[in-house]
């Protein structure tokens, strides 16, 4: 069962990476095409702007879940380095409440966010509702909690190599 949530959770890092990573690239296209259409075309194009916004509000909380469980996002352990092995394991777990106790809120507010906006347009993009641009902020905590309830129940998963899966699927049909 362990090592099928494992699976599962390493699928989840693994696309949470790839959002943020095509977010980002796109951004970089979508900028370029903004300073080209406004200075060389003489012709401003209204949508690049915010749609960068959007990603960049993807990249942001799409990429924190990533960057969670892969152990990259920043950390003060100044005070914690420094207690006794078995309060620092303590810390530990109250940190990790905490930390679901605010993806629960991200999710929760976040979801809230998006259906009391639902009804509203964005005015740069008539057809995008805004409760869709407020999205990442609730996927972004659902997918935290997830990571955080991992490393709560299934222990710390930023050193462990994630599994490739071709790999892993040719050698359960060889066995």
């Amino acid at each position: 069962m362990k090592n099928l949530l494992l699976r599962i959770n390493d699928r989840i890092y693994m696309t949470c990476i790839w959002v943020a990573g095509l977010s980002v690239l796109t951004i970089s296209l979508i900028i370029p095409w903004g300073v080209f259409a406004r200075y060389v075309l003489g012709t401003g194009s209204s949508w690049p702007e915010p749609t960068a916004i959007l990603l960049m509000m993807v990249f942001t909380f799409i990429g924190a879940a990533a960057s969670y469980r892969a152990g990259a996002h920043m950390a003060v352990a100044m005070i914690t380095d420094r207690l006794a092995p078995d309060m620092r394991r303590t810390m530990s777990i109250v940190s990790q409440v905490l930390m679901a106790t605010i993806c629960l809120f991200m999710t929760i507010w976040g979801s809230k966010l998006c259906l009391s906006t639902w009804n509203q347009f964005m005015s740069a993009l008539p057809t995008l509702r805004v409760g869709i641009t407020y999205m990442p902020i609730p996927v972004g905590g659902a997918l935290t909690l997830i990571f955080v309830l991992e490393k709560l129940f299934l222990g710390d998963q930023s050193n462990r190599r994630v599994v490739r899966f071709d790999l892993v699927e040719e050698n359960e049909g060889a066995a």
